[in-house]
């Protein structure tokens, strides 16, 4: 008992000065694995029970497998055969961007591939509960020129590109990690892809631009799955390298880069074989759904991210966004089923990105109409109408027009040099504009303006009313519970309005998940 206790002191040793060199972006107060009051939570008891039904010891190795679309990330665990087994599957709370690799820094996107997660890479001080970093980007990332750090699988149930859980959740998977470190695992492996990688879902996203990196890394989908084996992951020619060996003649270890040609190697056969029949199974099923017709997901929807049925049961308005469920279960029937872990007041159901909804056209946008004229006339232009969700602009206008504000953005004045021009009389007149009628009635209540005007010889271009910049959504503030216990008090954002979710940098590790002081 006393050996055992001097071993985990060791290792929390370790795992402190691991911790200092590796954190970055938390130069301060860095805390042992094993001496955090939140990263120091025992395993519960009933995956204890289950651990030992599935004849699978406190600490041995683990390994993380995250999906997108079904917005599941499972834990598996190492049994005493020496294979892994599956131990718990957790819902996602949120995730962010679309299926797909993260790219660039901002792009909002949640990572896909194969990360090494090691004891410096987890975070017993974030800001949203706990946390650990993904290690994106890794040796083929980096070969192809992507961009972004700081990539986390963290608490409060909130996401800018990363995979967000809630803090009962990520404190559960926390204590797995640090359990097979104190257990002498060096690193786990963290598997993420956008789904399933089943002939079904593959035949699915069959036309999506991002399936040659998917046909890839399916790859090492497949070698887990008919091996129960981590694969050993390497990286050559930017491509992903899975248990590779070196030849029998050879002479020297294998040496691997990610942007330089690939050394000779080979698969050993038991493996090679095995994966060789699970893709020939799976590629004569995928023919079969093609030649059926199955349907093709439909892509560039604006959809920011998914959520798990069972969060999305519970939010007002709630969405599963990108992520589908089990067949057969509905929003209504999960909504009675009791939440895996406190939801924050502030969460984000996946809606639209309103930014690429803007930029996008309408379907009921109305053509630009020009007036025939000479070549000195103004172009006479209709305006889109306002939108119904847009009420608050009338009013914001109005006050502006009424000298509550400078901005004006209903409409434009022709330059100076434009000369009057009357539209021929065959041409039909241009119907009054949502934007004319509404300068129309702010005239008409500014004091001083009742009097008519002489008609101008030039007519205005309408430009179309900017729709309103998304705010934040404060209507679940008031049921926003309280910072848990082992939570610092410092771990509140005191200039943020109640309930909102906060507004920082994107991949920012200083403002996200640096230390809480």
């Amino acid at each position: 008992m006393i050996s055992r206790s001097l071993a985990r002191a060791l290792l929390a040793s370790v795992a402190l000065m691991t911790a200092g060199g590796l954190l970055a972006g938390c130069n301060s107060d860095q805390v042992s694995l094993a001496t955090n009051a939140k990263a120091n939570q025992p395993v519960p008891p009933k995956l204890l029970a289950a651990m030992t039904e599935k004849d699978m010891d406190l600490q041995s190795p683990i390994l993380v497998r995250l999906f997108k679309q079904e917005a599941e990330l499972e834990v598996w665990k190492q049994t005493r055969s020496g294979q892994f087994a599956l131990l718990k599957t957790y819902p996602i709370c949120r995730w962010s961007g679309d299926l797909g690799p993260k790219v660039r820094e901002g792009d909002r996107q949640a990572p896909e591939g194969f990360y090494s997660i090691n004891p410096g890479q987890m975070n017993p001080q974030s800001a949203y509960y706990l946390s650990f970093n993904t290690g994106y980007p890794n040796a083929f990332d980096k070969a192809l020129g992507r961009t972004g750090s700081q990539l986390m699988v963290h608490g409060d149930c909130s996401s800018r590109g990363c995979y967000a859980m809630t803090d009962e959740q990520i404190a559960e998977i926390y204590s797995l990690g640090r359990e097979s470190f104190f257990g002498g695992q060096k690193a786990f492996q963290l598997q993420a892809y956008p789904f399933k990688m089943t002939p079904v879902n593959m035949a699915k996203h069959r036309n999506n631009p991002n399936m040659p990196f998917w046909k890839m890394i399916k790859e090492g989908y497949d070698h887990f799955e008919v091996t129960r084996q981590e694969p050993k992951v390497d990286f050559c020619e930017k491509k992903y390298v899975f248990d590779a060996a070196k030849p029998a003649d050879a002479k020297r270890d294998l040496v691997f880069d990610a942007s330089a040609k690939c050394p000779a190697y080979v698969i050993p056969e038991e493996i090679a074989s095995a994966v060789r029949g699970k893709q020939a199974k799976d590629e004569a099923e995928y023919a079969r759904l093609v030649a059926k017709g199955a349907p093709v997901a439909r892509m560039n929807t604006g959809i920011d991210g998914g959520m798990n049925k069972v969060f999305a049961a519970k939010i007002p308005e709630g969405s599963t966004g990108l992520s589908e469920g089990a067949e057969g279960t509905t929003l209504q029937m999960l909504a009675m089923a009791k939440a895996p872990g406190t939801i924050p007041g502030h969460v984000n159901p996946p809606k639209p990105n309103l930014d690429s909804v803007a930029s996008a056209p309408s379907p009921q946008e109305e053509p630009v109409v020009a007036v025939s004229a000479p070549a000195s006339s103004t172009r006479v232009a209709s305006a889109q109408p306002a939108e119904k969700s847009q009420g608050g602009g009338f009013f914001s206008n109005l006050g502006r027009k009424m000298g509550l504000g400078t901005a004006d953005t209903t409409a434009t004045t022709p330059p100076p040099q434009a000369t009057a021009s009357v539209a021929p009389a065959q041409t039909t007149p241009t119907p009054p504009t949502a934007a004319s009628r509404l300068k129309a009635a702010v005239t008409r209540f500014v004091p001083g303006n009742d009097k008519k005007e002489a008609p101008k010889p030039a007519v205005a271009a309408a430009k179309p009313t900017e729709p309103p910049k998304p705010q934040p959504d404060t209507r679940l503030a008031a049921t926003r519970p309280a910072l848990k216990p082992s939570v610092s008090d410092g771990a509140a954002d005191s200039g943020l309005m109640a309930g909102s979710a906060p507004v920082v940098p994107s991949n920012s590790f200083e403002s996200r998940f640096g230390a809480m002081r």
